[in-house]
């Protein structure tokens, strides 16, 4: 159930959805109950409830995740199985009495690992914190071997497939939407993973995107995610205003291919912050390129080197180039940006004006330097 949200192209006023999204529910009808899993998008309510219209009871409505794309309809579904009970973690009850007008006494508390009958189906609830809030827990359908995950394993894709048809397309959505989402919590996941290898799973039901029958797909790829071997790729997101700093990227680019490195490289002026975000996922170094503005980094570079601290990459090394006027704290100013990063800062390359031999020099350096850190790892 629930529905496809197929022109929607911006999330939390933040994270770009170019594919659109779905929002997924799902309904379990046992021999003896029956139970709704999550709900849907406020905006997409009149889509949900036209589901239900042959459905007479719901004996548990399932809250994986209190986020209001998920939660959402919860009261407009009370209103309608005014004895269903909202069956959630302790964390994710208080977080709906937060969002949500739920009357309290609407609650079941589970606990992680506690089971629910529906008759000739079990439910196994299984806490997976930070994916990615903190609340958030999965589903387990014994018998079928199936694992609702909520926003674990998701892709933002509108489509009429119920199931991944193109592992490609799906892979890469699952992708960004790892990188704009999940990253920031790859540890815990790390954990989330481990948790779930006991499990005999046969299909993967997220609540974005397509099903996944063969869960692999998605399981090696997040394993690889959060702890596989980097690629080496330097991402390099720039800014330039009169070319100074535009000129140092092409060089650089240049001197760091020839070296045999891969380079990513974003104009922040157009750049989609998901494939900024994706890029970062795998790639071993970061280096900003900036032209100084009233002493300080462009305001694109600001930004995105914020975005970068509040992602946390693995990025093993970090730098900065460009070009300035007459003076400034640019380098400092991007360092405590990126303070978060575990990273190795190498000698910037800043040139004042016009880049020129010594600049280029310099640059070569820094491209010699990372090849050389990164080709041997």
């Amino acid at each position: 159930m629930g529905s496809v949200d197929w022109d929607r192209r911006l999330f939390d006023v933040l994270v770009p959805l170019p594919e659109g999204t779905s929002y997924n529910a799902y309904l379990i009808q046992g021999s003896e109950k029956t139970a709704l899993l999550d709900t849907d998008e406020p905006e997409m309510i009149d889509e949900l409830m036209g589901q239900l219209e042959g459905v007479e009871k719901i004996d548990y409505l399932v809250s994986h995740h209190s986020e209001q794309d998920h939660s959402g309809a919860i009261p407009q579904v009370l209103e309608k199985y005014p004895e269903a009970r909202v069956v959630t973690s302790s964390k994710g009850k208080d977080m709906l009495l937060d969002l949500l007008e739920i009357p309290e006494e609407s609650f079941q508390v589970v606990e992680d690992g506690e089971t629910l009958s529906l008759g000739n189906r079990t439910l196994r609830f299984i806490y997976t914190p930070w994916v990615h809030w903190p609340e958030t827990m999965s589903s387990y359908l014994e018998e079928d071997r199936i694992l609702f995950s909520c926003d674990f394993f998701g892709s933002h894709i509108a489509s009429s497939d119920l199931f991944v048809s193109d592992e490609c397309r799906v892979l890469d959505a699952a992708k960004r939407y790892f990188a704009e989402i999940m990253m920031p919590f790859r540890m815990i996941i790390t954990q989330n993973l481990e948790k779930l290898s006991p499990l005999d799973i046969s299909m993967i039901a997220p609540s974005h995107g397509p099903i996944y029958q063969r869960p692999e797909l998605i399981l090696d790829a997040y394993k690889q995610w959060v702890s596989g071997p980097l690629d080496p790729t330097v991402v390099v997101p720039y800014v330039s205003m009169h070319d100074s700093t535009k000129k140092m990227v092409e060089y650089f680019v240049t001197s760091l291919v020839d070296r045999g490195v891969k380079v990513e490289q974003f104009n922040l002026e157009v750049t989609d912050t998901g494939k900024f975000a994706m890029a970062l996922v795998d790639a071993s170094a970061i280096v900003f390129a900036t032209p100084t503005v009233l002493g300080g980094p462009h305001p694109y570079a600001v930004y995105f080197a914020y975005l970068a601290n509040a992602l946390r990459p693995r990025t093993q090394y970090l730098s900065v180039i460009g070009s300035f006027g007459w003076g400034g704290r640019t380098v400092e100013m991007l360092k405590d940006l990126t303070s978060g990063l575990q990273a190795e800062y190498l000698e910037p390359t800043l040139c004042k004006g016009d880049p020129r031999n010594e600049a280029f020099a310099a640059l070569d350096q820094l491209a010699s330097d990372l090849a050389g850190k990164i080709l041997e790892q």
